[in-house]
């Protein structure tokens, strides 16, 4: 079995975000970036099937500039076997990140593809359903569970009733949620072989991809603070504040 990964560079977890002065977007510069958290289980679900004997080859692939290829060399040093960098330094939209995936995948031809159910810098959660769509493949979103048996993807995905369990024809996209599993830890020395392992860069002209954006940002804001909590002296007066001042009762 052939897997393919989805990996996106995006500003780490435990980075305060600031907004740019003129609202244009988030404040990039000097700020320390990593691989998208749910990506990163995606990569991690991959080697433990590697491991298993289950797959014999692992490709990641990043969208974006050249910063990206540090974050293919993680995810190389975590075990997968080679990257495919598709450079480009326009902000791209899901859509065309979805059509660039799609023209990847073409290409690798993979059993299996693997990507966090959305990245934690839009949260827009829209590729892996836009690239099932175009592959005209099965998908399983919000997986928390995963196994491959007898050529099907079992899946167990969380809905708002509770778990949802599916069984899917291989080929099919797979987004991963947080309960999957836990990544681990990159060493150093697995670092350092991951720079002998080969990255393949293409451009989006070579894929056939046009990056115009469809939407605009008009702007962007930070969230209002939050305001001190009130001690109240009973349930009367708590009642009371609910009521008149808060206006929720």
């Amino acid at each position: 079995m052939k897997i393919l990964v989805a990996i996106k560079r995006v500003v780490d977890f435990n980075v305060n975000i600031h907004i740019k002065p003129d609202g244009s977007g988030i404040e990039t510069d000097g700020v320390k970036m990593s691989m998208n958290p749910f990506d990163e289980i995606a990569v991690e679900q991959a080697v433990q099937f590697k491991e298993n004997g289950e797959a014999n080859e692992i490709v990641v692939t990043s969208i974006g500039s050249l910063k990206c290829s540090d974050t293919l060399r993680t995810a190389l040093a975590m075990g997968a076997d080679r990257g495919v960098h598709v450079e480009t330094n326009s902000h791209l939209e899901p859509l065309c990140i979805a059509k660039t995936l799609h023209a990847v995948a073409v290409q690798e031809m993979p059993d299996l593809i693997l990507l966090g159910k959305q990245a934690i810098d839009d949260d827009a959660n829209q590729v892996p359903q836009m690239l099932s769509t175009l592959l005209q493949w099965g998908q399983g979103t919000f997986v928390s569970k995963l196994d491959i048996i007898d050529g099907m993807a079992k899946v167990v995905r969380e809905i708002d009733g509770g778990l949802q369990t599916l069984q899917i024809s291989l080929p099919c996209v797979i987004s991963t949620d947080l309960r999957l599993n836990k990544p681990r830890f990159v060493t150093l020395p697995n670092l350092m072989k991951a720079k002998k392992k080969p990255i393949e860069t293409v451009s989006l002209e070579s894929l056939g991809i046009d990056p115009t954006p469809r939407l605009d940002i008009l702007t962007t804001s930070a969230p209002a603070p939050r305001q001190a909590g009130q001690i109240v002296n009973s349930v009367d007066e708590l009642v009371d504040r609910l009521r008149h001042e808060a206006k929720v009762i």
